[in-house]
């Protein structure tokens, strides 16, 4: 099927519940005008639908191919990314100062996530790229940031985070990467790196790999890791590309999905390149610092993939409801002539239901937090800007979490309403499914963003972003109940099960504070159900407002079948999916017990 950007949805949300007249009026935005936004939204639509989406199906089934240490990427990736590069699209974010655009992250959020919905294999090389770029802008010195960060935003060159070793998942105290310091104040790195994306293509003129790697010196564990440079092919004094590095793609990942994003084995030091035994890299910042720096990058891709997963439940979504509303099968319950459209059975249109409300839940909790860094970067008083990145510092595990989660969820419910077609790989509802699996365990496991949660942000503050945000969903639920007219009941559930859900929420809050100390296994047993609860209220939460604005838009006189819609998608997640909070906080609560038992038994 035909993939289209959700611009109305999207436009809703920016300018409804994610504040965007407030983020252009912020200090740094002063040339960003609602025409520009309308402008750039509509031509990121156009370059998607036209030119990424098309090639979704041709990267899973024609996936990049490896050979001699050299990778050649989907057929029409190449001109894709020249496309892509020409557009200006890498720069959207990023800074004026080296060539970027400048644009609020409130704005790159919607043209990532449709990027993303287009294509997710040949989105991942843009995404590592923006998180290089981050990482440099922030950490790099003057002279790093002037030669590097140019062609990455020009899409000349692109970047990857080397972060994993056989040995060292998500544990990086087991880090064996060896970084030797040379007598010109560069360094020379070995070992091997594995799960490296877009770790080598043919894309761009040069790769800038970022690579955690130990100075011989350096202290045990995760406080003796530094960070270095290591391109591809060195770059000369004018910014011309010298030898190649010693830096060789042993081999590419057999995945389970994403088969058009190449997932590298990268040996450094292999003596395979121009430059001698050892992996020339640049050191970046202070040594056994690297793990500090590295996780500007990694923060910034927990954001970019949890619209990942908003944009892959999108696009089952829309592959769904199309065959749903043009299979015919059975009579209608209700009585009719002769068979109809599966999408007129109750349980096809729950599920549709439930596929709508997580993904329009799911991106309005993310815009909103797009929103909230903005204002933590451009608000004119400390105390805003503080407030603001505390917020918005809580939500991003939220959407890493809970977006991804819910693609997979989605992607699932996908299959189903495909039946026996789902399940065959012609009809392409299995591959946002293979797609989507990847990303809850992207950039960090559910588990890790789930104790974040709890460790960083519940407790660190003694639950007072938590509260903060409870207190607003409740002022949501006061709103619902105060509004009148023809969708009055409809906001009543809503209401009622939104109050359930804060309830609920604050329960959870509760219990994470009064037996952290006491239990901390049992709390942390439940960090995964505690942080799938706060997305779940999250979005129940931003649906809701959803709901009052499109009521009272209807009341006010307005008849665009959008605004029916966006009510219709809140009372579903209301009376299928908000109940779910209830239970998870359950979960919370029993989950020292059941962790005790689980021990007992040795399970």
């Amino acid at each position: 099927m035909t993939y289209q950007v959700p611009t109305q949805d999207i436009r809703f949300i920016l300018r409804e519940l994610a504040d965007l007249p407030g983020v252009l009026a912020l200090p740094g935005f002063e040339e960003v005008s609602d025409d520009l936004v309308d402008a750039v939204l509509e031509e990121n639509a156009r370059f998607v639908e036209q030119e990424i989406a098309p090639l979704n199906r041709a990267g899973d089934t024609r996936p990049a191919q490896w050979q001699d240490g050299a990778v050649r990427t989907t057929p029409g990736f190449q001109a894709a990314f020249q496309a892509f590069a020409q557009g200006g699209w890498q720069g959207l974010p990023h800074e004026v100062e080296f060539g970027g655009q400048g644009l609020p992250k409130l704005i790159s959020a919607p043209v990532t996530e449709s990027l993303n919905a287009g294509n997710l294999s040949f989105s991942l090389c843009p995404l590592l790229t923006d998180g290089v770029i981050e990482a440099l802008s922030m950490v790099g010195t003057e002279a790093q940031k002037s030669r590097f960060i140019p062609p990455l935003l020009e899409g000349r060159w692109t970047g990857t985070m080397n972060l994993t070793e056989p040995q060292a998942g998500s544990d990086l105290a087991l880090l064996k990467t060896r970084a030797l310091r040379q007598d010109d104040g560069s360094y020379r790195l070995s070992g091997q790196k594995i799960f490296i994306t877009y770790g080598d293509h043919d894309l761009a003129e040069n790769i800038i790999h970022l690579v955690l790697a130990r100075t011989p010196d350096a202290p045990k564990g995760v406080k003796g890791i530094s960070l270095f440079i290591v391109p591809k092919f060195l770059v000369n004094e004018d910014g011309s590309l010298g030898k190649h590095n010693d830096v060789y793609c042993a081999s590419l990942e057999h995945k389970l999905g994403i088969h058009g994003s190449p997932t590298a084995v990268l040996l450094y030091g292999s003596g395979k390149g121009e430059v001698g035994e050892g992996a020339v890299g640049y050191l970046i910042g202070e040594e056994n610092r690297g793990l500090e720096y590295m996780f500007i990058m990694m923060n910034a891709a927990r954001y970019a993939v949890g619209l990942q997963g908003v944009a892959v439940s999108e696009r089952a979504l829309q592959h769904a409801a199309a065959y749903a509303a043009e299979r015919v099968q059975g009579n209608a319950l209700e009585g009719s002539a002769g068979p109809v459209p599966i999408v007129r059975h109750p349980d096809v249109a729950r599920m549709l239901g439930v596929m709508r409300g997580l993904t329009e839940g799911a991106r309005a909790v993310a815009y909103v937090a797009a929103s909230y860094r903005d204002k933590a970067a451009h608000a004119t008083s400390e105390a805003d800007r503080a407030r603001f990145k505390a917020v918005y510092e809580y939500c991003v595990p939220i959407v890493k979490g809970f977006s991804t989660e819910s693609s997979v969820e989605v992607a699932s419910l996908g299959v189903q309403v495909h039946g026996g077609m789902g399940f065959i790989e012609e009809t392409g509802a299995a591959q946002y499914y293979r797609d989507a699996r990847i990303l809850p365990i992207y950039e960090g496991t559910t588990a890790i963003q789930a104790n974040d949660f709890i460790g960083r942000k519940i407790v660190r503050d003694a639950g007072k972003v938590a509260g903060e945000q409870i207190a607003g969903m409740r002022d949501t639920v006061a709103a619902l109940r105060a509004a009148a007219g023809v969708h009055a009941d409809a906001l009543g559930l809503i209401a009622q099960r939104l109050e359930d859900a804060a309830q609920a929420y604050e329960a959870a809050v509760g219990f994470v504070l009064g037996h952290v100390r006491e239990d901390i296994r049992g709390v942390f047993t439940g960090s995964v159900p505690c942080l799938m609860l706060a997305g779940t209220a999250h979005a129940g939460w931003q649906l809701g407002r959803a709901a009052q604005v499109a009521a009272a838009a209807i009341q006010a006189g307005a008849t665009d079948p959008f605004l029916v819609n966006k009510i219709a998608t809140a009372v579903q997640y209301a009376a299928h999916v908000l109940p779910r909070a209830a239970a998870l906080n359950e979960a919370i609560q029993a989950g020292g017990l059941a962790d005790r038992y689980v021990r007992q038994a040795q399970i």
